[in-house]
């Protein structure tokens, strides 16, 4: 009886092990390569090899490089291997944008004056966040969907929100007026301006919370 208690429990345990295996045949072989980041970057031949995607050859030409990298493409940690072009610029660009009205925001109430509020009475950001009524931050998502929705129907249309074509919006209409240099020059002043932003938000928000973490940061500027 021990025996065959035995034996029973074998099998069970043997049967998903067995399932595995005859399912794991139907999966494709995918040969993994681990490389350091401080090592020479495999070419393009040997990531053939590997079955490993890149998407590098994407990033070749986009607007972007400038003095401040050299004029080259700068990705020390060799993002471009795994994350498509196009996803990187439009989501460098929505970040920007945010980055630069968030400046703003961050300096208005200090430098400029607070709107009439009965919820909020500081002019530090970070404590305004929370004092802020709930229902703002509900109204404020259903904005951040409006503005989505207008992108993605925009790009249904065959426009485009990061530059490359058709403006998704361009009320005055004269974003086609433009010469193909002018937009360039457009385009590469808006990725500058928000990486800019983006490197200062960072360095607002950290001097806010580790005091002297950001040399020659005005203090006014960190609350």
């Amino acid at each position: 009886e021990g025996m065959i208690g035995y034996d029973v429990g074998m099998k069970t345990a043997i049967f998903p092990l067995a399932i595995l295996a005859g399912a794991s045949a139907f999966v494709p072989a995918f040969h993994s390569k681990t490389t350091s980041v401080l090592n020479e970057r495999p070419s393009p031949e040997s990531r053939a090899l590997t079955d490993i995607p890149t998407f590098r050859d994407g990033y070749e030409g986009m607007i972007g490089y400038d003095v401040e990298n050299g004029n080259k493409f700068f990705d020390p940690v060799g993002l471009s291997d795994w994350i498509p072009a196009e996803y990187c610029r439009k989501a460098e660009l929505a970040n920007g944008r945010v980055a630069m009205l968030a400046t703003v925001g961050w300096f208005w109430p200090t430098f400029v004056g607070m709107f009439p509020s009965k919820d909020v009475t500081t002019a530090d950001p970070i404590k305004a966040i929370m004092q802020t009524d709930p229902q703002f931050w509900a109204q404020f998502i259903i904005l951040c969907g409006t503005c989505e929705f207008v992108k993605y129907q925009g790009e249904l249309e065959g426009k485009s929100y990061t530059g490359d074509g058709p403006a998704v919006v361009d009320w005055m209409g004269q974003w086609d007026t433009y010469s193909d240099e002018k937009k360039k020059d457009i385009r590469l002043r808006e990725l500058k301006n928000g990486r800019l932003a983006m490197l200062g938000m960072a360095s607002f928000v950290s001097a806010h919370f580790i005091k002297g973490s950001v040399p020659f940061l005005i203090p006014a500027w960190t609350s």
